[in-house]
């Protein structure tokens, strides 16, 4: 039997009358940032490097387990001469809440081992040099984006991966987390246009009338205009998609920003405000973010002085 009680996690062996505790803090494995990504993939198109996409088979059940769990024997391989006994888990198993941070152990171990470094800034992003050769890679859970300096340094580093975990090279990368990617000689296109419609078909907006702009120059928001709006959990949805949008379109970014500060108390205003970044996205749903190699690899920013 498991029950939650605060953070913990309480697991009942009644087979020996013990009774276990598991900390569940901290189970959740790290994930790329999106800046992280960006980042890195204008790296790659600046030196001209490769980028390739890898993918883990059954990645979860590599993780190493620190904690002592316990489950029942599964359905089909229950041994008959002990049908009250439990198994003692080694490795992690899918569903299991040490699952993902075990994994990301386990990997980010190994990949030590080869010599990549884990950056400070970001803890999924792997840095790896070797005299004039450099890798960067990228850990999304099991999607792994791996950009290197040659062609050799790539066959070695997937064949070193290859050989502790079951991995397919997907090839060139062309799609990941729900953002197509195009690579020319000249540019990189980063575009969600089928996210874009996956996010109108929930709201019913498939066939609205699209809008020039994102936002109502007109009106301002506030905390207590108008009636609440009659589904919370539908604007919370929405507004949070619309979010993960913005990482190939930054151009939505601040009108997404003001309807998001309103999650936890949607006002009909609010929705209307978010309907209209909705219409904007329809009239612009092709849009992309493309990404221009340049000469200069320094980090510029641009801040406004008031």
């Amino acid at each position: 039997m498991v029950t939650l009680k605060g953070t913990k996690l309480v697991l009942y062996v009644m087979a020996n009358r013990r009774k276990l505790v598991v900390d569940c803090d901290e189970t959740f494995s790290p994930v790329v940032k999106l800046a992280t990504i960006r980042t890195v993939l204008c790296l790659a198109m600046a030196k001209k490097w490769s980028i390739h996409k890898l993918d883990v088979k059954n990645a979860f059940l590599y993780g190493d387990l620190q904690e002592t769990v316990y489950m029942h024997q599964p359905p089909g391989f229950v041994d008959r001469r002990a049908p009250s006994h439990l198994c003692r888990l080694r490795k992690t198993l899918y569903g299991l809440k040490q699952a993902p941070k075990a994994w990301y152990q386990r990997f980010a171990n190994f990949l030590i081992t080869l010599g990549f470094v884990i950056t400070k800034s970001d803890n999924s992003l792997f840095t790896f040099r070797l005299g004039d050769d450099m890798a960067y890679l990228l850990l999304y859970v099991d999607d792994i984006i791996l950009a290197t300096s040659s062609e050799k340094l790539r066959t070695r580093i997937i064949s070193q991966l290859q050989t502790e975990f079951p991995m397919s090279d997907l090839r060139p990368l062309s799609y990941f987390l729900g953002i197509a990617v195009t690579r020319k000689p000249s540019y990189l296109l980063l575009s969600q246009e089928k996210y874009a419609q996956e996010i109108l078909e929930r709201a019913g907006m498939t066939s609205c009338k699209p809008a020039a702009i994102p936002v109502d120059t007109k009106s301002k928001l506030s905390a207590d205009a108008g009636p609440p709006f009659r589904d919370p959990t539908l604007y919370r949805s929405l507004a949070g998609a619309l979010q993960y949008l913005t990482f190939t379109r930054p151009d939505i970014a601040y009108a997404v920003q003001q309807v998001c500060l309103f999650m936890h108390d949607p006002r009909e205003p609010h929705y209307e405000a978010l309907k209209c970044i909705m219409r904007y996205v329809q009239g612009t749903i092709d849009h992309g973010l493309h990404l221009y190699p340049t000469i200069s690899h320094r980090l510029i920013t641009y801040t406004d002085a008031d």
